[in-house]
């Protein structure tokens, strides 16, 4: 379970955790769908999990947790799903640092309440008499001074009522201050009230630019850090959240493709135990956290040890208060249970998203542990959410930089292949550099062509080759590739045969017998944790709630798996296999038993070289370039228009192709100049020059 975990919830009901992720129009449908039917499954897992914490105790001595991540996903019943949600967006529990009020709107009628709430507002000695019955019905406006009260009424008269977060405001009887942090629920309003020192210069609007000065200026440092390397930038945060919140321990933390995540950066007091490099289960954070997480980014937790407080709602209400957005929500027991056993009392966790022009996606977590109780003013957390988006910002320049670098070296190297294929006999694609070893990140390659087989780096044996090549002719006839980090998952009978050395495999169908290979080996061999050592006073360190029960039990979880292949992995390999694919064709077409003896003039290779290296590269970039690239024939007629321009135009390639450029698809207005610019192009004279 990896630190800053194990709690959170969903808006919506059990029925709609399969609806969490929403199709991305880019994606292709057995992306959507395996990705809808992992956070599905994380879902029961993760309700699983709770509910056997839950019946080992208050404590959850008797939990174990590495066995209970590893048991078999049995699915859960709806109705305990639901329940499992329930308990988390509405458990009825609040933190103690605090007092929350829910009102009707416009009234402002109390409708709920938490149970400290007289004690906060010091107004318990006023409403000792037996007349009281209790806060529910009142105005909560009568609770504070007059000026808050119509302050109060002012927030929450806006639209945007969050935008006006935080209202100051002072409770009536005491003059005591107070950060009101309002949001809508379903039946109302709540108010989160968070305690405020008279002498807190956050309280104030000078307090609270100050706050943002600081976040601006630790912006303004990763804006100015030179581009290229992702892990100065998670350094650079680290550090300055460090500075802004005083935390002993600041994290980020990466969520990888298969839902595990990575603790990629840290910044620490020098005598706690270093997290960086700590890999833990896609279970510490739950599928329902992180959905949450993307709503409401901020989420802080003063003290783990402090008894929650309950919170007393109107009897008319039909389910409990909505909770989800509070900054007052009491954590789930398992994640108080975890921070206590690792040593940290308090947090503060950011959510990292990087948006592009599609979609938002969950990249990971700024995670802040201390060792001691630690409360941050709204205004300061506030900054720090302001810092957290900018970084989000960053993070998706460099990943795209780094996307771009990597296309053009993967299409440099693809275009090497072909060449390097062409010319010399197929062992050159494997012997020599650059290698298919080069395209993708592997520990072993091989080219299985007309019987024989080529290979380089950690592979199966030539038999064990053979093998998997008759298995997937048998199994996967009918498939142009595979790609699997679990050859044992996927069903191959002599898996276990291969050890750990060979675990993950890609393929691509080159002909209908031969293929090329990528191989990998199990996780655990790319995997290094500083702190993943038994430690002599943790007697039951490999069962309880632990980042080394954590970092255990993804080693078991991995175990026997290699790294997941990465989208970006597989359409490179399946651009190279298309290219190839068609050159082989050719060459069987044309009488050609073997590479190894194909002999041609200079017209012939020069033919060779033009068709694959110019023609199947050109259509590679207009297939998946960045920018917006179309084609036409020599009668105008669109033959090319990739994904970008699509995107651009409104226009989808299968409404495109077979247009006339100048006349169904420009502007009239534009259509003279186009058709100049078509015609110098294609050498032909246009109409207004005739």
């Amino acid at each position: 379970m990896g630190p800053g975990s194990r709690e959170g919830g969903t808006v919506l009901s059990s029925s709609a955790a399969s609806n969490i992720m929403k199709p991305n129009n880019n994606a292709s449908t057995t992306n959507i769908n395996d990705t809808r039917g992992k956070a599905i499954v994380q879902y029961n897992a993760d309700a699983r999990l709770m509910a056997e914490f839950e019946q080992s105790g208050v404590s959850g001595k008797s939990f174990d947790y590495s066995r209970s991540v590893l048991d078999d996903r049995q699915s859960v019943p709806e109705e305990k799903m639901n329940a499992y949600l329930s308990r988390i967006q509405r458990g009825g529990l609040v933190q103690p640092f605090g007092c929350m009020l829910a009102i009707e709107e416009p009234t402002f009628r109390i409708i709920g309440h938490s149970e400290n709430c007289l004690e906060l507002l010091g107004l318990d000695g006023e409403f000792e008499s037996k007349e009281f019955q209790g806060l529910i019905g009142m105005d909560a406006r009568t609770l504070f001074t007059p000026s808050s009260g119509a302050s109060l009424a002012k927030a929450a008269s806006s639209r945007e009522i969050s935008l006006l977060n935080p209202v100051w405001v002072y409770s009536r009887s005491i003059q005591k201050p107070f950060y009101a942090i309002l949001h809508r629920i379903d039946v109302g309003i709540v108010i989160d009230l968070e305690p405020a020192g008279s002498g807190d210069p956050a309280f104030s609007l000078a307090g609270a630019v100050h706050s943002q000065k600081l976040a601006v200026r630790a912006i303004s440092r990763l804006q100015s850090l030179p581009g290229g390397d992702i892990g100065v930038l998670c350094d650079t945060v680290v550090e300055d959240v460090q500075k802004l919140t005083g935390y002993d321990r600041v994290m980020v933390y990466k969520f990888h493709d298969d839902d595990h995540g990575e603790v990629v950066s840290e910044i620490r007091r020098s005598d706690l135990e270093p997290y960086l490099g700590l890999h833990y289960p896609a279970t510490d954070i739950p599928q329902a956290a992180r959905f949450l997480f993307k709503q409401n980014r901020v989420r802080m937790i003063c003290d783990c040890h402090a008894t929650p407080v309950s919170v007393i709602q109107s009897e008319e209400l039909k389910q409990p208060l909505c909770l989800v957005n509070s900054t007052l929500r009491s954590p789930h027991g398992c994640h108080a249970q975890y921070m206590a056993n690792m040593g940290s009392i308090a947090s503060l966790v950011m959510a990292v998203i990087v948006n592009d022009k599609n979609s938002s996606k969950l990249w990971g977590l700024v995670v802040c542990h201390h060792t001691s109780s630690r409360y941050v003013s709204f205004p300061l957390r506030y900054a720090c959410e302001f810092l957290a988006q900018a970084f989000g910002v960053q993070l998706y320049m460099e990943l795209q930089q780094a996307s771009q670098l990597a296309e053009k070296n993967i299409l440099r190297t693809q275009t090497l292949l072909c060449d390097m294929l062409l010319r010399d006999a197929p062992s050159g694609i494997i012997t020599q550099f650059p290698s298919i070893m080069d395209l993708v990140k592997c520990d072993g390659a091989a080219l299985y062509y007309a019987g024989k087989c080529w290979q380089v780096g950690v592979t199966p044996t030539e038999l064990q080759m053979k093998d998997i090549v008759e298995w997937l002719l048998n199994n996967h006839g009918d498939s142009t590739g595979l790609s699997t980090d679990s050859l044992a998952a996927a069903g191959y009978p002599g898996a276990a045969l291969l050890g750990d050395e060979v675990c993950g495999m890609a393929t691509a169908r080159i002909t209908s017998r031969d293929f090329l290979f990528w191989f990998r080996s199990h996780t655990a061999k790319e995997v290094k944790w500083g702190g993943a050592k038994h430690h002599p006073e943790d007697k039951d360190d490999g069962s309880k709630m632990h980042p080394r029960s954590s970092f255990k039990a993804f080693l078991e979880v991995v175990k026997s798996r290699s790294m997941p292949w990465e989208v970006s992995e597989i359409n490179a390999i399946h651009s190279l296999q298309l290219i190839l694919r068609d050159s082989f064709e050719a060459m069987e077409e044309s009488g050609s038993t073997s590479l190894n003896n194909i002999q041609q003039n200079d017209t012939e290779i020069q033919w060779i070289d033009e068709l694959s290296s110019v023609a199947c590269e050109m259509v590679r970039l207009i297939e998946t370039a960045t920018v917006p690239i179309f084609g036409v024939d020599s009668d105008g007629l669109i033959n090319g228009w990739n994904a970008k321009i699509a995107e651009l135009t409104g226009l989808e390639a299968s409404e495109a192709t077979g247009k006339s450029l100048v006349n169904e698809v420009v502007h009239e207005d534009s259509r003279g100049t186009v058709e100049n610019i078509l015609c110098r192009a294609l050498l032909v004279p246009s109409k207004s020059s005739r």
